[in-house]
């Protein structure tokens, strides 16, 4: 779920009476600061602010009024430490593909004296607080920024279709459609979702998580026979629930069993007169689960097509699944398709696997 509005001009406001919204929180924010300033609000705020706010202003100024739009430029940078027109020149010329130092301009120098003059006051005012709260939190914020702006472009840009996230920063995660139409209004982004666009399941200063990805657990199992023997025990109980429901199948495909094959190891033991084959994109993969099979198991490497045609009577789709896992739910590649998933993503009939490993295993049917 995310936010789709309609984008309409209101009084002052050029592109959309939504972007009060925007406006009305950056004075939340600056509030707060006043009234209950700490380390975590400045760099939570700062990283808030320049992502939603800030961000959104550069692409399509707020107001009608050319004066306005410069007055709330000023008011950001003085909320933010950082010259928004430096940002703004720095950030387009990002969108260009020019990696030249931004020039500055006369706004900029304007600007920058703000940000000086405030540092100034604070210093001289509340040479404590400046020291202790403000320059942590704002260097802080900094560091958020950076990792945001990172990791939205390692590897290729990239978009995250989380409600949550989109919902509190307005859209944001549409990354890659925001970077194919930079002029397009927050709120109709949602209505440019590319299905083809490079995405993670991680907001973007959470992305580094993908360090410890599905295979990285993968490759834990393969070290630990205690742990080996709970996944097959987990895993068996939930493939023999859910196989008592369909007919009997005499081909399968297992999508992504290499390294560890529990699903392989567990389908020739509860279906023995059906033909396995496991399909994995990583050759590496496949000659790491080869020693754990015994029997007539076939091995491919390629990409699983879920559109490419006949993949037997039943597919298994596992939890590390690149691809549209949507379209899998939508358009079943098979008669039965039984789907690894979170556990608190419930999807057709489906059963529990485990409570430690957080999954369950979801059954749709054509």
């Amino acid at each position: 779920m995310s936010i789709t509005l309609t984008a309409r001009s209101h009084g002052v406001l050029r592109y959309s009476a939504w972007d009060g919204v925007l406006v009305l929180l950056s004075l939340v924010y600056a509030v707060l600061l006043l009234s209950v300033p700490s380390i975590p609000l400045l760099a939570i705020g700062l990283w808030w602010t320049a992502n939603t706010v800030a961000h959104n202003f550069i692409h399509t100024p707020f107001f009608r009024p050319r004066w306005l739009n410069r007055l709330f430029s000023i008011y950001l940078s003085a909320l933010m430490g950082f010259p928004q027109g430096l940002w703004r020149a720095r950030h387009l010329r990002h969108h260009r593909g020019d990696e030249r130092p931004a020039r500055w301009s006369r706004d900029v120098m304007v600007e920058s004296g703000v940000v000086l003059s405030l540092w100034l006051a604070l210093v001289a005012i509340a040479p404590e607080f400046f020291a202790t709260v403000y320059v942590p939190g704002y260097v802080a914020g900094l560091g958020l920024c950076l990792l945001q702006g990172h990791f939205e472009h390692a590897r290729g840009t990239t978009s995250h279709y989380g409600w949550l996230y989109n919902r509190l920063f307005f859209n944001d995660g549409y990354h890659v459609e925001h970077h194919q139409r930079p002029g397009e209004h927050w709120t109709r982004l949602p209505l440019q979702a590319d299905g083809q666009a490079r995405r993670s399941r991680w907001p973007p200063v959470l992305r580094w998580l993908d360090a410890f990805n599905l295979e990285w657990l993968e490759r834990i199992a393969l070290q630990s026979p205690r742990l080996q023997r709970y996944m097959l025990a987990s895993h068996e109980r939930a493939f023999r629930t859910l196989l008592a429901q369909l007919p009997p199948v005499s081909r399968i495909t297992i999508v992504g069993g290499g390294l560890f094959p529990r699903t392989a190891l567990i389908l020739r033991k509860l279906r023995p007169e059906a033909r396995l084959t496991i399909i994995d994109a990583k050759p590496d993969h496949l000659e790491i689960a080869r020693p754990f099979l015994e029997g007539p198991v076939e091995l491919r490497h390629q990409v699983f097509d879920p559109r490419s045609g006949d993949d037997g009577d039943l597919v298994v789709i596992p939890l590390s699944f690149i691809g549209d896992r949507r379209d899998v739910y939508g358009n079943p590649p098979a008669p039965a398709v039984l789907i690894h998933d979170w556990l608190w993503k419930t999807r057709g009939g489906g059963v529990r696997v485990s409570w430690l490993l957080l999954k369950r295993l979801n059954l749709v049917t054509r």
